[in-house]
C-alpha cells in the first residue's frame, strides 16, 4: 500500500482501532494483539476497554497466529485479521455461537462467479456451487485450534489447519463489506464508505450591461455586452463555488467573499474558484465531479464549451472530465430570453481523498 494501512488513521480511527471494537461488541472479553515491531508501541497505547497482551508476529501469518494463540486463555479464541476492519459485530458473534456449539465458527462467503483452474495448458472450470471465499474471524475452541497449529504445519488461514486434524470447520455467512483492506482500491472503497459524497447546488444570475467584458467559466467570450457584478461577474463559477460551499457547509460566496470589500473589486472569479478549492484541500477532501447549466439566450456557447470544461477541471485540479458544462436557452421567455442578464445552476459532489 506505501504506508502503515492499519495504523492510519481512517476518518479519526484506525482499522486496528475499528477492529477491536467491533470483536467487543461482537462478545470477545479479552484481546491478544499480534503486531510488528513497528507498530508495538502504537498498540501498547491504545485505550482498550477490557483486558489485552501485545506480542510479536513471526515471519509468516502462520507463525504470528501461533504466537498469538499461545497468550490466549479462555475457551474460545477469535481470530480476526485487523484489516478487516468492517465487520460487523453480529457477525462475530454468529462466529463465537457456532464454536461454542460446533467448535469452530469461520467466516466465509459463497463464490458467485465461474472460477477456472488453469494448469499445464488444462482449462478446468470448478463448480462455484462447491466454492467459498474465507474472511475471518475464524473462530474455534481454543484448545484444538492451538493443537492444530502446534503441529508446526503452514497455510493461509486457520482452518486450514484446523482442517488437517479435525475435519471440515462450521462455516458462518459473512458478508462483501467485510472486506480486507489490501490495496489502494479497498482504502478508497474504505473511506467512501465512511463518509459517501457530499452534494451542493449553486444558483447565480447576472444583468447583461455594455461597456463590460463577458466572462463564463473563467473563458472570456466575444459579445457586445458583459456581466455587472463586484467581481468579474462570472455567473458560471459563481453557481460551481455555491455549490461547494454549500457541499461543505460553509455558506455562499457572498458570506466568503463580500462585495463591500475593496480587495474583491473586478477580480478574475477563478482567483475565487481556486481559494474556495483550497478550503476544499485543507479539509483532505476533493471536488470529485461538476455539472453545471448557463441560461442565455445569447451569446452561444457551443464553440466554448470545450475550452470553459478545461479551465474548471485545471482550476479544480480535477480530470476533465468530471467537469460537465452545458447551455440553454429559455425560447425568448424571461429575464434570460429577452437579453437582461445571464443565469447558471450547478450540482457538485465533494468526497474524501
Amino acid at each position: 500500500m506505501g504506508f502503515d494501512k492499519l495504523n492510519t488513521p481512517l476518518l479519526g480511527k484506525t482499522a486496528i482501532e475499528r477492529s477491536m471494537d467491533a470483536l467487543i461488541a461482537g462478545g470477545c472479553d479479552s484481546l491478544v494483539f499480534v503486531t510488528s515491531g513497528e507498530s508495538e508501541k502504537t498498540v501498547a497505547s491504545l485505550s482498550v476497554p477490557v483486558p489485552f497482551t501485545v506480542v510479536s508476529g513471526g515471519e509468516q501469518r502462520t507463525d504470528s497466529v501461533r504466537n498469538g494463540l499461545k497468550a490466549a486463555s479462555g475457551e474460545i479464541a477469535v481470530i480476526h485479521d485487523a484489516a478487516r476492519c468492517f465487520v460487523d459485530p453480529a457477525i462475530v458473534k454468529a462466529s463465537i455461537e457456532s464454536a461454542e456449539k460446533y467448535g469452530s465458527g469461520v467466516v466465509a462467503i459463497p463464490v458467485t462467479d465461474t472460477v477456472v483452474k488453469l494448469e499445464d495448458g488444462a482449462f478446468e472450470t470448478l463448480d462455484r456451487n462447491t466454492l467459498f471465499r474465507m474472511q475471518t474471524p475464524q473462530t474455534f475452541r481454543l484448545e484444538k485450534i492451538r493443537a492444530a497449529y502446534e503441529k508446526g504445519d503452514y497455510a493461509t488461514d486457520d482452518a486450514t489447519l484446523y482442517a488437517r486434524m479435525f475435519g471440515a470447520p462450521r462455516l458462518v455467512p459473512g458478508s462483501e463489506n467485510n472486506r480486507k483492506l489490501t490495496t489502494e482500491a479497498d482504502w478508497a472503497w474504505a473511506i467512501e464508505r465512511l463518509c459517501p459524497p457530499a452534494f451542493g447546488i449553486g444558483f447565480d444570475t447576472h444583468r447583461l450591461v455594455e461597456g463590460r467584458e463577458l466572462f463564463l467559466g473563467g473563458v472570456q467570450i466575444p459579445f457586445e455586452k458583459g456581466l455587472l457584478g463586484h467581481s468579474d461577474a462570472d455567473v458560471l463559477l459563481h453557481a460551481i463555488m455555491d455549490a461547494i460551499l454549500g457541499a461543505l457547509k460553509l455558506g455562499d460566496i457572498g458570506k466568503l467573499f463580500p462585495d463591500t470589500d475593496p480587495q474583491y473589486a473586478g477580480i478574475s472569479s477563478r482567483v475565487l474558484l481556486c481559494k474556495v478549492n483550497e478550503l476544499v484541500q485543507k479539509r483532505d477532501m476533493l471536488v470529485s465531479h461538476v455539472d453545471a447549466t448557463v441560461i442565455c439566450q445569447r451569446p452561444k456557447l457551443a464553440p466554448f464549451r470545450e475550452a470553459i470544461e478545461r479551465t474548471i477541471a485545471e482550476d479544480l485540479a480535477i480530470p476533465f472530465d468530471a467537469v460537465s458544462v452545458k447551455a440553454t436557452t429559455t425560447e425568448g421567455m424571461n429575464d434570460e430570453g429577452r437579453g437582461l442578464c445571464i443565469s447558471a445552476q450547478a450540482i457538485v459532489s465533494v468526497r474524501h481523498k
